[in-house]
């Protein structure tokens, strides 16, 4: 099943590929902030979207 994490501030793709990750292992890997606008990224999740692949 394939996974993508964005940033809730601007939209930035975080991570997206087809295995899943954990979501403190891509916040490590972005050292906890959006590459793009800078915001601070938190383990916990506001707003969750499971969709089916098109």
């Amino acid at each position: 099943m394939p996974q993508r994490c964005v940033c809730q501030g601007c939209g930035h793709v975080l991570y997206e590929g087809p295995e899943l990750k954990p979501p403190d292992e891509i916040m490590h890997e972005v050292e906890g902030k959006c590459p793009k606008c800078g915001k601070k990224l938190s383990l916990i999740p506001l707003d969750v979207d499971v969709k089916p692949i098109e």
